[in-house]
């Protein structure tokens, strides 16, 4: 599969927290740090670089300000450095527990503290000395394994996650990550949990819940009883093996996981390359040929299908539409119409995709009517995590509402039903709109809600009055955003 931007690992972000749950933050004013905030944001995220030297050490830089955290000889810290100097260098010391021990490389000392009371002047280390890692990317991604380079699945007839695919195709492949009591558990597409024995159960027990570590750019999952996840055997089974060290079986990439969509035309078949490489509407089964991995453009804000078979669609001589491109290109381009519950895509030629009477994709239109609708359906996301502008939704404790400015995250259950989406929140109740903007999570009965893809990893939510889902100052879920921009922007 060419790569195109499609099989990138992310560049992994996240946050620190202190043994009193407060977020080592960057400050702006007089590059200070200090940890107290209670959630992480952008100030409070940070990525870690390799030094340089190419030794042990490693450095934090933080995504707010892009400057270095250091730490000189007599323990005063900062975020102050454009460029890593000798102050910079830190040592990482994974504790069994799985917290984190930050050590000046040069000074010998250790950083730690509270509020903005932290230093790094501390000779032994201490509970205010550890430190928890909190992930800040999107928790829903594909994960792939460094030594096999296979991707990690559910296998619903063997039981198991295996990691012996060779492209992270179909909803089997999506892996989402739950942030609980400071340890990560991996979720299946069909919400069971990962049990370091390889089973998947139904709930995040204890031994389902891994402390995650960070090598060298890659993760590492440790088990309870100190072991680590790693594919074992022929199939690639996910389960602990028997080092307590994390080596290159023992180590993963988190991959974007794109949006894999199938798209039924007016004459209710789906969207296939089953029968060739000419895109056509001919098929009664949504399955493997009928599933496209959509990619949106983030300048252009047009979007490109790529087939199982290996192709992009493509403009081709007299309008036809073909899978047969390898690279991207001007010609692989469509633009998106949302349409309500149907959308229509537009050609670099200007003109619109229709389905001819034989089934094939054309564009050879210059007018939207039935043959040029489709609807469009997100198959790789049966569960749901959105996060917007100021955090991840979340429920509202001791309330129907939902917050929008959470670190923690709750995933959603969604369904389709012709062109819109219905979603379930805890104890089974759905969305729903009420009076005056407010959105609630109690419902008894589904409400229809339209996903418009706007932009890459992000889309819109519309409700049935036409107003767009967004956050905001007060921290609620709204359905009152007029356009389909800014907070009305989720990531999913």
């Amino acid at each position: 599969m060419p790569t195109n931007g499609l099989h990138q690992a992310l560049k992994i972000q996240f946050g620190l927290v202190n043994d009193t749950d407060r977020y080592l933050t960057a400050e702006s004013f007089g590059f200070k740090v200090n940890a107290s905030a209670l959630s992480l944001k952008r100030k409070q995220m940070w990525v870690l670089e390799p030094d340089p030297g190419l030794g042990a050490a490693v450095l934090f830089r933080s995504c707010h300000l892009g400057r270095y955290l250091s730490a000189e000889g007599d323990g005063r810290v900062a975020c102050e450095a454009e460029q890593p100097g000798r102050d910079c260098r830190f040592l990482v010391l994974p504790q069994p527990d799985g917290h984190w021990v930050l050590q000046s490389e040069p000074h010998g000392r250790f950083f730690g503290g509270t509020e903005d009371q932290l230093s790094c002047f501390a000779t032994a280390i201490t509970p205010a000395e550890l430190w928890t890692v909190h992930l800040a990317i999107h928790p829903q991604a594909h994960l792939l394994s460094v030594s096999r380079r296979r991707y990690a699945h559910l296998c619903p007839q063997e039981d198991e996650i295996a990691a012996d695919s060779n492209t992270p195709w179909g909803v089997d492949a999506l892996i989402t990550l739950i942030f609980q009591n400071r340890q990560y558990c991996l979720r299946s597409c069909d919400s069971r949990y990962l049990r370091s024995d390889g089973r998947l159960v139904w709930e995040p027990e204890t031994r389902a819940r891994y402390t995650l570590e960070l090598k060298a750019g890659k993760l590492a999952f440790k088990d309870c009883d100190g072991h680590y996840l790693a594919p074992v055997g022929p199939a690639g089974t996910l389960r602990a093996g028997r080092n307590t060290r994390p080596g290159k079986d023992e180590l993963f990439d988190l991959e974007e996981s794109h949006p894999q969509v199938v798209l039924v035309a007016a004459n209710h078949r789906y969207v296939s390359v089953r029968q060739g490489v000419n895109v056509s509407a001919n098929q009664d089964e949504g399955l493997g040929h009928e599933t496209f991995l959509m990619q949106i453009d983030q300048e252009t804000k047009k979007c490109t299908f790529y087939s199982s078979t290996g192709g992009y669609w493509t403009l081709v001589t007299h309008g036809g539409i073909q899978a047969t491109a390898t690279q991207v290109s001007a010609n692989t381009m469509f633009e998106m119409e949302w349409r309500g519950r149907r959308v229509a895509l537009k050609a670099s030629n200007g003109r619109y995709v229709c389905m001819k009477k034989n089934g094939q994709l054309a564009a050879t239109s210059d007018f939207v009517g039935e043959d040029e609708e489709f609807i469009l359906k997100l198959i790789n996301r049966p569960i749901l995590v959105l996060r917007g502008l100021d955090g991840f939704v979340c429920h509202r404790r001791g309330s129907n509402q939902l917050d929008t400015n959470r670190s923690v995250y709750d995933v959603f259950h969604l369904s389709f039903s012709d062109g819109a989406y219905q979603i379930r929140g805890r104890g089974g109740g759905f969305w729903h709109t009420g009076s005056h903007g407010s959105v609630c999570s109690d419902g008894e009965r589904a409400e229809d809600f339209l996903f418009e893809f706007r932009e890459r990893g992000r889309l819109a939510i519309r409700t049935r009055s036409g107003k767009y889902l967004r956050g905001g100052a007060s921290g609620l879920l709204r359905a009152d955003a007029d356009a389909p921009a800014g907070v009305a922007l989720w990531e999913y």
